[in-house]
Parts: C-alpha cells; sequence; structure tokens
C-alpha cells in the first residue's frame, strides 16, 4: 500500500477501508432481522430528524398557545416538558409521536414488538440527553435505542 491509499482510506473512514478490503457490512437492520427497504426496514436519519422537528413544533404550539403567551418562556420551559410527556405518553402506548406517524414511522421493541411504558420513559430519557442519540452503530441506531431495546422503522 503506497501513502496515496494510506491517506485515502483514512480521509474516506474504517469503513470504507474496510468495504475495499473485502468485509461485507450488509444492509442496515440485516442483524435485526428487518428487511431493507420499505415497511419493517430501519428508519433514515432525515425522517427522524423532521419527525423530531414535527413533534418539536407541536410542543411549542401547544406550549405558547394554551399555557403562556411569552415565547422565550414557552421555548425554554414548557415545549420540552410538554415534548417530553407526549414522547413518554404516544410511545409507550401507540408506538409513535403525531411526528413519526405522519412521517410514516414507529418505534417497536426488538424482543415483543411493542413499547411498553418503561422502555419509552428510558428512550426518552436519553434522547434528551443528547449524547446516546448522536451515537449509532452500524445498523443506524442511536445508543438510546440499543439501551432500551428499541428500533425505530417504517411502517
Amino acid at each position: 500500500m503506497d501513502n496515496r491509499q494510506a491517506l485515502g482510506s483514512w480521509l474516506s473512514g474504517p469503513r470504507a477501508a474496510a468495504e475495499e478490503a473485502g468485509v461485507d457490512f450488509g444492509y442496515r437492520g440485516e442483524q435485526l432481522g428487518l428487511p431493507e427497504e420499505g415497511s419493517g426496514s430501519i428508519a433514515r436519519p432525515g425522517r427522524r430528524l423532521g419527525a423530531l422537528a414535527v413533534d418539536w413544533g407541536l410542543s411549542l404550539l401547544i406550549a405558547y398557545g394554551l399555557i403562556t403567551q411569552s415565547y422565550n418562556e414557552a421555548a425554554q420551559i414548557w415545549a420540552p416538558l410538554i415534548l417530553f410527556a407526549l414522547m413518554v405518553l404516544t410511545v409507550g402506548t401507540v408506538g409513535f409521536t403525531p411526528g413519526k406517524r405522519l412521517l410514516g414511522l414507529r418505534v417497536l421493541a426488538l424482543d415483543t414488538g411493542r413499547v411498553s411504558p418503561w422502555r419509552a420513559l428510558l428512550r426518552t430519557v436519553l434522547l434528551f440527553l443528547a449524547i446516546p442519540a448522536l451515537i449509532w452503530d452500524r445498523d443506524g441506531r442511536g445508543l438510546h435505542d440499543r439501551m432500551a431495546g428499541t428500533v425505530e422503522v417504517r411502517i
């Protein structure tokens, strides 16, 4: 391997270097027994962020319209509390928030298929800590999903 190849593999990252060496990683969700495309496949990050933005907007609208008339107070105090309650209650009962439903996503428990309220609480607490949600595995699941034993899939 000459210097250009070594530098190129470093720039493209360890996954690209391993794939060039012949390692087959498969597709996202293959290890979990999920399909590669369509219904039941792992949700992509863009849809996840879009669903979170819709849920945040809904929480902000509720906080500003029903609780306080100050945007700063609504955004800093009430909207995060409403979003937290919204995520725990809706994911723990029906498996999706309004934003997830709008964008065709659902949260499933890996072992039972249905997310219990305790798992939804754990997942939401870890999501609000932000760091676990920013660390992903090769299947595209955040650390908050791994620790709660859940996966976010397309409907």
